[in-house]
């Protein structure tokens, strides 16, 4: 295997024709890698990955060919995928009002173009989701938000309409079985690509505590930080320390290792109804 692509999480190998993602232990915020690992956190991805691709599978086609045919150094954190032409858009559905979503629109009242109604506050649920794009930045720079007509000039209006329709759609089936379980998905992100067809194809990591804000239902209020099953909790802990979101990240606490661990686990555990 050759090695492709280090990113802030994931390590992408050449075997072949296919590809082997491998789900490290890595830890990043705002775009920047921290220097502690969280133990089981790639292996907690890579398995509710593949738990939501079965589930997803009516929906899009994804790009997973095994979570077995691995080297055996990486199995239980590594999938098998086909290759695909990454389209360089971050795919983001919104439920909820929180994060930089959030900053925007006390600034804007939009996000990425959005018109939101007034009033909203932290944490408030939308009228419907809206799908608000972002570029994709390199390793220790900053996504940032893109209009609808912006994608368009990226990919093509007919590219973007399906970009959008699919994230929307993923994004109800998440939040409707998650809802099941007690588990409100406030957002999420996608990664999609083309594959020699040119079908878009889902591809990356799927509602995961990496890349969406699980919030517990039954604590859920408007107004205020909601408890996040999520590495919100890392963000939160970083805003007490003097650093200014640049590389490189401070070392985290054994006790934040601890705690993001523990999230993630009963995050995964709830949503699937696994143990962990």
């Amino acid at each position: 295997m050759n090695l492709l692509h280090s990113g802030k999480v994931r390590d992408v190998y050449a075997d072949g024709d296919d590809l082997i993602l491998v789900a490290s232990d890595r830890l990043s915020i705002y775009d920047v890698v921290l220097p502690t690992p969280v133990p089981d956190k790639g292996a907690l991805l890579t398995q509710l990955s593949l738990w939501w691709f079965d589930r997803l599978a009516d929906i899009t086609a994804h790009h997973v060919i095994s979570a077995s045919d691995v080297p055996a150094e990486f199995v239980g954190r590594a999938v098998r995928c086909r290759r695909l032409s990454m389209l360089p858009v971050e795919c983001i559905a919104r439920g909820y009002l929180a994060g930089l979503g959030l900053k925007e629109y006390e600034k804007q009242g939009t996000v990425s173009g959005v018109a939101l109604p007034p009033g909203l506050v932290e944490g408030s649920k939308l009228p419907e989701p809206i799908f608000t794009p972002t570029t994709k930045a390199p390793v220790g720079e900053h996504d940032e938000f893109m209009t609808f007509d912006e994608v368009v000039d990226v990919v093509g209006r007919d590219t973007a309409a399906r970009l959008r329709d699919l994230t929307l759609a993923v994004y109800a089936r998440g939040a409707e079985v998650a809802a099941r379980n007690g588990i409100l998905v406030a957002d999420t992100k996608l990664e999609f690509g083309l594959d020699p067809a040119g079908e878009i194809v889902l591809a990356d990591e799927v509602l995961t505590p990496d890349s969406s804000r699980f919030w517990p239902a039954d604590t859920w209020e408007p107004g205020r930080p909601q408890f996040s099953f999520d590495k919100q909790y890392v963000r939160e802990w970083s805003a007490t320390m003097n650093w200014d979101r640049r590389p490189p990240g401070p070392e985290v606490p054994t006790e934040v290792v601890a705690a993001t661990r523990a999230r993630y686990v009963e995050v995964y555990e709830r949503i699937t109804g696994e143990e962990w």
